[in-house]
C-alpha cells in the first residue's frame, strides 16, 4: 500500500504540493493527471527518493520494490536484451555469485533462489517484452549506441516491466511508441499484477489500463474512482454542485448581511442582528473554482481550392533509386481527414517526404493543385527554436511584412497573449513550444496541414482543444499519431502504410486494433508450431551435428538442474532433523515442510526432463 500523509514541496519558493494526502492499496493501477507544470513529475521523484519533501511522509508495504524508467542509457555497447536482463538486479547478482561460491551450502541455496525466481525463463520474458516494444531478434541483440533516443527509451521501458516491480511509475511511456506497439503496452499494464501510477496524457492509455484517477491541481491530490473518462464526468458534476452550492451561500450570507445592516442598531432587533453576525462568522466560505486557463487553438482557414489538392498516380518512391513505397494511387480532398496507420519503419515519412515535395517519385506521377500551400508540423522544430528570442520576435521574422497587431492577433490564436508572447522561447513549456510551432507552419493559411506526432508535448485539455479547432477548420489534414483517441475523433478516413504501400484501410480504429491483436495471437501460434516442428524433426530425421550439441547441452542443464534440486532437498531434510528446530518459536518447521514438498515435486518434474532429453538425445545420435 502507498500512503501519501499531509506531502508538502516547494522550489524556489513555489509551492507544487501542500498538504497532498491520498491512499493507494496494493495492485491498484491508477492514472496520475493534471495540468502541464502541475508537479507529476516532481511526485513521481518524490516516491522514488530522488527528491526530498519538505513536509509530509510517504509510506510503503514492507519490502516494496520501487521502479520507474531510467532517463539514461549506460553502456552504449551493451545489448538491449542484456541491458533488459540486468534490470532483475537479484537474478544478476545471484548469477555473478554463483560464479565464484565455493560453499555447497551457499551454492544450494543460490541455485533455489534461483529456481524461485524463474531465471531459467528470464531470458524468454525479456526478449517476449523486446519483441512487444518493436525489437525483432537481431535489432535485441546489437549495440545501444547503434538506436536512437526513442528506441533506447524503448528499451528503458522494456527494463523497468522486466524488473516488475511491486510499485511501478511511469511517466508518458507511450511517448516514444507508435500505435501498434502502444496498443501492446496496454495490453501488457491491464495484466500486470504489482500496483501501477502511470502519468499520461494520453486519454485512450489512461480509459484502458487505470482504474482510478489521482487528479493533480492547485497543490492538492483527489483520487477519482474510475477511468478518465467517469472521472471527467464526475469532476464536471463536483464542480457543477461547487459553483451552485457558492452561489446559494452568497444568497444566504446578501441577505443576512442586509438584516444586519438595517436592524443592528435598531433596540427590538439588535439581539437577532447579533445573532445574524456570529452566525455569519461561523459560516465556513465556499470559495470561488479556481479554474485553469483554457487553451487555444484557432487555425486560419485557407484559400478555397477545388478538389483534389493532390493526386498520386502510381507513384513509387523511396532512396537511392530504391523504392521504400510503390505503386501509389492515392488523391487528397480539400475537406480529407486522413489518419496514417503502421508501425515506425514501415515509411510513413518517407510519404509525408514525398507530399512536401521533399522527395522526388522514383516513377509516376505527383499532381498538385496550383496554389496549393502546406503546413507541415513536426516535433523535431519546436527543438529547433531560437531559445534567446521571444515569441513574438520569432513570429515576426516568419511573418516579415505583417504590421505588429496581426503577428499578435496570430499569437493570441494559439493562445499567447501579449504577456506571454514577449516571454523569450527558453522560458517556455513544452506544450506553449508545441502551440508556438502550430501557430509558425500556419502563418500562411495552408490547405493542407500534415501533422506527424503532434500531442506529444500536449496535455489532455490541449489535445481536446486541438480536436476542437481541427473540426472547426476549413482545410484538409493527413495525421500521424500515436493517439487512437486522436485518431477517432478527427479522421474519416484511414490510410495504412504496410508492405512496401500505402492503401486505404477498410474499417475504423477499433476495427485496426482487434485486426492487430488477431496478428499477433496468429505470430504467437506459428512461433510454438515452428517449434514444435523443429523438435519433430530432430526426433524423426536425426538432425544434423549442431542438434546434437544442443541436446547435449539440454542433458547438461537438465543434469545440473536435478542436481541442484537434491542438494536443495537434502538440506531441507537436515534442518528437519536437527531437534532444534523443533523448539523455537513459530512456523519454522510448517514453513520448512512446504519447502520440502515444493522441492521434491520440483525434483520429479527435473528428473523426467532429464530422462526425457537423455531419450532425446540417444534418438539423435542413432
Amino acid at each position: 500500500m502507498l500512503r501519501i500523509d499531509n506531502l508538502t514541496y516547494r522550489i524556489a519558493g513555489r509551492t507544487i504540493l501542500e498538504g497532498a494526502s491520498v491512499t493507494i492499496p496494493d495492485g491498484h493501477k491508477v492514472g496520475l493527471v493534471g495540468r502541464n507544470g502541475t508537479g507529476k513529475s516532481t511526485l513521481l521523484k518524490l516516491l522514488t527518493g530522488e527528491l526530498l519533501p519538505d513536509g509530509g511522509t510517504i509510506e510503503l508495504s514492507a519490502r516494496t520494490r520501487v521502479g520507474s524508467v531510467l532517463q539514461e542509457m549506460p553502456e552504449a555497447k551493451r545489448s538491449p536484451l542484456a541491458f533488459v536482463l540486468a534490470a532483475d538486479s537479484e537474478r544478476d547478482e545471484l548469477l555473478t555469485e554463483a560464479e565464484t561460491a565455493t560453499d555447497p551450502q551457499r551454492i544450494a541455496d543460490i541455485h533455489t533462489r534461483l529456481a524461485d525466481i524463474g531465471a531459467e525463463s528470464a531470458e524468454a520474458r525479456a526478449a517476449s517484452i523486446l519483441a512487444g516494444l518493436g525489437f525483432d531478434d537481431a535489432m535485441q541483440g546489437r549495440p545501444l549506441g547503434d538506436f536512437s533516443g526513442g528506441w533506447r527509451m524503448r528499451v528503458a521501458l522494456a527494463a523497468t516491466l522486466f524488473a516488475a516491480p511491486e510499485l511501478m511509475l511511469l511517466d508518458e511511456p507511450s511517448n516514444h511508441l507508435d500505435l501498434e506497439t502502444r496498443i501492446w503496452l496496454e495490453s501488457y499494464l491491464n495484466n500486470y499484477r504489482g500496483t501501477i501510477l502511470l502519468v499520461s496524457h494520453d486519454r485512450s492509455l489512461l480509459n484502458g489500463v487505470a482504474g482510478s484517477i489521482l487528479h493533480l491541481a492547485g497543490g492538492a491530490l483527489t483520487l477519482y474512482r474510475g477511468n478518465y473518462d467517469t472521472f471527467e464526468r464526475t469532476r464536471a458534476e463536483r464542480l457543477r454542485l461547487h459553483e451552485a452550492q457558492a452561489v446559494k451561500q452568497a444568497a444566504a450570507r446578501a441577505h443576512m448581511q442586509a438584516f444586519i445592516d438595517r436592524f443592528r442598531y435598531k433596540a427590538s432587533k439588535a439581539r437577532q442582528a447579533q445573532s445574524r453576525i456570529k452566525a455569519l462568522e461561523r459560516m465556513e466560505e465556499i470559495g470561488p473554482i479556481l479554474r485553469e486557463p483554457e487553451t487555444r487553438f484557432q487555425f486560419p482557414d485557407p484559400e478555397a481550392l477545388p478538389s483534389p489538392l493532390i493526386t498520386l498516380d502510381n507513384v513509387s518512391v523511396g532512396y537511392d533509386g530504391r523504392p521504400v513505397l510503390r505503386g501509389l494511387n492515392l488523391t487528397i480532398g480539400s475537406d480529407d481527414r486522413i489518419a496514417l496507420l503502421g508501425a515506425n519503419g514501415n515509411g510513413k515519412s518517407t510519404f509525408l517526404k514525398l507530399l512536401l515535395g521533399r522527395l522526388n517519385p522514383i516513377s509516376g506521377d505527383v499532381v498538385r493543385a496550383s496554389k496549393v500551400r502546406l503546413g507541415y508540423f513536426e516535433q523535431e522544430q519546436a527543438d529547433a527554436f531560437d531559445l534567446s528570442v521571444t515569441a513574438f520576435a520569432h513570429m515576426s521574422r516568419e511573418m516579415r511584412d505583417a504590421p505588429e497587431a496581426k503577428v499578435r492577433a496570430h499569437l493570441g490564436r494559439f493562445g499567447f497573449p501579449q504577456q506571454r508572447a514577449d516571454v523569450k522561447i527558453g522560458a517556455l513549456s513544452g506544450g506553449e513550444k508545441a502551440r508556438l510551432l502550430f501557430a509558425t507552419v500556419t502563418r500562411d493559411a495552408p490547405n493542407i496541414l500534415l501533422l506527424d506526432e503532434p500531442t506529444n508535448h500536449l496535455d489532455i485539455e490541449a489535445r481536446e482543444a486541438l480536436v476542437e479547432a481541427l473540426a472547426e477548420w476549413e482545410g484538409a489534414v493527413l495525421l500521424v499519431t500515436h493517439d487512437p483517441h486522436l485518431v477517432e475523433l478527427c479522421a474519416d478516413r484511414l490510410w495504412l502504410v504496410r508492405e512496401g504501400g500505402c492503401r486505404p484501410f477498410d474499417g475504423d480504429i477499433a476495427d485496426y486494433r482487434r485486426q492487430l491483436q488477431e496478428e499477433r495471437r496468429a505470430e504467437k501460434r506459428e512461433a510454438r508450431d515452428d517449434k514444435t516442428n523443429r523438435k519433430e524433426k530432430v526426433r524423426t530425421t536425426g538432425g544434423a551435428r549442431s542438434n546434437l550439441a544442443v541436446e547435449r547441452r539440454a542433458v547438461r542443464d537438465a543434469e545440473a538442474r536435478v542436481d541442484r534440486l537434491t542438494k536443495a532437498r537434502e538440506q531441507a531434510m537436515r534442518l528437519l532433523a536437527d531437534p532444534g528446530l523443533y523448539e523455537r518459536p513459530g512456523n519454522d518447521v510448517a514453513r520448512l515442510q512446504v519447502k520440502l514438498a515444493e522441492i521434491e515435486a520440483e525434483l520429479a518434474t527435473a528428473e523426467d526432463a532429464w530422462l526425457a532429453a537423455q531419450e532425446t538425445l540417444e534418438a539423435t545420435a542413432s
